[in-house]
């Protein structure tokens, strides 16, 4: 009898824990988007914690697609309470995505754990971003639904089994012998039962990611106020330190529209009271109001790590994780309760006077100070999945405080993940290379988050200006001066280019606007790698099978990984220059191209060389460019402010442009209190191009005053 329970107990385990490689079955859930499901999913995954609707209104502009990818190359298994996946690759095919990564844009090759964490200098799959969705340059994505740590092996491992399996090579004789063997898939471990798994179709990369961030609410829509510039003062600066700091701004001529408050506006933090120090703040209700007359709104730092002395702390702690931060308690966010008093909180004492968004902090790592993979939490949720899911949490848990008050807020995150498309919020962080923070930003439009190459400080005026040329091609122009109170005029000896680069800022605010929009009603990332570019990620796959590169420069550069330029918006190429650097390469994509600056052609389908000063930073206009410029203003345009409109024509291609317009700082968009205004270029009967706009819709917004064209081209 005894050996008969031995053997059951053997059958039990092996039944148990074993389960036969299928090839799943797939439903199309929104248009081009397909999805299925292997084993038993946990309950709590990405898209749930964010929270977001897909927008199938905007998907279906996109228009239906078929299964991506062959439905018998995709294999999954459920084994010892792990899912294995893989997804099948052709010879050439290059990946970009995996997170955000901040050394590398071609992604096939690697071996990642894709970890929620603060970056720590090598792309292995730990950083603020680590979503797990991929795009091939075939045109299609894929998405792993899973709040877990998952293990990628992104075109690494040789399966005995594969139809292309390559043959061994002799390494004593053979030169051809490679110690990473041709690999035909990407294959993942997700450490739990089982996962939603979702196609994303094109049938180009960019529309992949179209899709991909519509199906999570489509992107952001700041408000115009987000997308000016920023100051973060300085760790403990008073109410009165903030107010001269603006006045300083007004009266040298530089614009701004935020200030951030770093930890000192805490009565105490590391961890946090949430409430407002009364020493260095004596009137919160009051400063809030002197700086909005000025002008200029408020951005508050905080970790969410709940301090003894907070007054929140006795109600939120039995809605608390077994393991502190700092001292602090860690707010289990899957709980409805435990948001409810967190913002409770918050709103009370911050947003129902009128601070208009925050800086949340810390919610990504070090495994050395952030809560353990064995805490317990009272959902019941997992500390893998809260660590995957915390940035995200936070973030949704403040925009819906915001939208509460139909105000919308831009702000600072240092983690998210999948499902955070449509939270107003940009990732930044503490590393500091800025040519790495270029690549970031390229890879940011894989991952469906926002990133700022934000400036802190510079051993030299060179150095800082060059910094402060790309923030100002970001998502938000940001100087955080938190340590050291570093001002644009810190340098006097480019203070005068430093000026002029943040002013186009505020000029490029109707261009930028419109992409933003353009994010968010269409998925289409304001700025994005090249690889997305027509004309440019197309032939990665297609020109170069049997190109001769020695012999064509051309197609050589664009088979290489570009992490060094990128596009801003429709019509923008930014070719940032470094420390050190006066003259770079640039990769223009087929057609005409043109100096943003002067209008001249600068390229056609080539490799070019180009040489800036200190007072340039290297942008090109695709040929049929439009571009909307307005006055360059100290503040964002208020709601129900006209302004003028300076259209730039580069080139000498007809076409039109889209301007987005409303009031810049509600969710009354959303009900249709919003308008695109098309910009049209035509030839006239002289053969000349002239400009028109469309007359302003009845009942809708419009804000727009005296338009004048400029043809850049001669």
């Amino acid at each position: 009898m005894r050996r008969f329970y031995n053997h059951f107990f053997i059958l039990l385990l092996f039944v148990s824990t074993t389960v036969k490689a299928q090839n799943p079955v797939w439903t199309e859930v929104a248009p081009g988007v397909w999805k299925t499901i292997v084993g038993v999913p946990d309950k709590f995954d990405l898209l749930k914690a964010a929270g977001v609707l897909p927008n199938k209104e905007a998907l279906s502009k996109l228009g239906k697609a078929g299964l991506p990818l062959a439905e018998n190359g995709i294999v999954a298994e459920v084994t010892d309470g792990r899912t294995f996946l893989r997804f099948p690759l052709v010879k050439g095919e290059q990946l970009y995505g995996f997170g955000l990564n901040f050394k590398t844009v071609q992604q096939r090759g690697k071996i990642l754990q894709l970890h929620v964490d603060h970056y720590g200098g090598t792309d292995n799959g730990r950083t603020h971003a680590p979503v797990p969705f991929y795009i091939s340059d075939r045109g299609y994505g894929v998405f792993v639904n899973s709040a877990r740590y998952i293990t990628v092996y992104a075109g690494t491992a040789v399966r005995r089994d594969s139809p292309e399996a390559p043959n061994p090579r002799d390494r004593n004789t053979d030169k051809k012998w490679s110690s990473q063997p041709y690999s035909d898939a990407v294959e993942m471990v997700v450490p739990t039962t089982g996962t939603e798994i979702y196609l994303f179709a094109g049938p180009t990369p960019l529309d992949a990611v179209r899709r991909f961030n519509l199906f999570n609410g489509g992107g952001c829509l700041p408000p115009r106020w987000g997308l000016g510039f920023t100051q973060r003062v300085k760790l403990l600066f008073t109410a009165d330190q903030v107010i001269e700091e603006a006045r300083a701004f007004a009266e040298k001529g530089y614009p701004l529209d935020f200030i951030g408050l770093e930890p000192g506006w805490q009565s105490k933090s590391y961890p946090c009271t949430f409430e407002w120090d009364k020493t260095r703040f004596p009137d919160p209700a009051g400063f809030v109001k002197t700086m909005k007359e000025m002008g200029i709104r408020l951005n508050l730092w905080t970790n969410p790590y709940v301090s003894s002395e907070s007054p929140m702390y006795q109600q939120i702690k039995p809605l608390t994780g077994s393991h502190t931060v700092w001292g602090g308690a860690v707010a289990d966010l899957t709980m409805p309760e435990a948001q409810k008093i967190m913002v409770g909180q918050m709103g009370k004492d911050q947003v129902s006077i009128g601070v208009s968004g925050y800086k949340i902090d810390e919610c990504d790592g070090y495994d050395r100070w952030l809560w353990p993979d064995v805490a317990k939490f009272p959902s019941g949720n997992s500390a893998e999945q809260l660590r995957q899911t915390y940035g995200v949490l936070l973030q949704k848990m403040t925009t819906d405080l915001y939208r509460q008050q139909n105000s919308r807020t831009y702000g600072l995150v240092r983690a998210s993940n999948a499902g955070g498309s449509s939270f107003p919020y940009v990732i930044y962080n503490d590393y500091y290379s800025h040519e790495d923070f270029i690549t970031a930003l390229i890879n940011s439009s894989f991952a469906g988050v926002l990133w700022t190459p934000e400036v802190r400080g510079s051993k030299t005026g060179e150095e800082w200006v060059r910094r402060m040329q790309t923030v100002c091609f970001s998502p938000m122009a940001m100087i955080n001066a938190w340590s050291d109170g570093t001002k644009p005029w810190s340098f006097p000896e480019v203070e005068k280019e430093v000026k002029a680069i943040a002013l186009l800022r505020m000029q490029l605010m109707p261009y930028f606007y419109t992409e933003f929009a353009k994010y968010h009603f269409e998925g289409t990332p304001p700025f994005r790698a090249m690889n997305l570019e027509p004309g440019f990620g197309s032939m990665q796959s297609a020109e170069l099978k049997n190109a001769n590169l020695s012999e064509n420069p051309y197609l050589e550069a664009v088979s290489k990984e570009v992490k060094d330029q990128y596009m801003a918006g429709e019509y923008l190429l930014v070719a940032p220059l470094f420390k050190g650097q006066n003259e770079r390469t640039v990769i223009l994509p087929k057609g005409k191209w043109f100096d943003f600056y002067t209008g001249k052609l600068a390229g056609d389908g080539e490799v070019i060389k180009v040489t800036a000063g200190l007072d340039k930073i290297p942008v090109f206009v695709r040929d049929g460019g439009i571009v909307p410029l307005m006055p360059p203003l100290l503040h964002a345009p208020a709601a129900g402010q006209k302004i003028d409109l300076e259209i730039r024509i580069y080139g000498s291609k007809t076409g039109s442009y889209r301007l987005y317009d409303d009031d810049g700082e509600t969710f009354d968009y959303e009900k249709g209190a919003c308008s695109w205004r098309v910009l049209s270029v035509a030839s006239d009967k002289k053969g000349k191009l002239a400009g028109n706009i469309s007359k302003a819709e009845k009942g809708k917004p419009d804000n727009i005053g005296k338009v004048t064209w400029k043809m850049m081209t001669e």
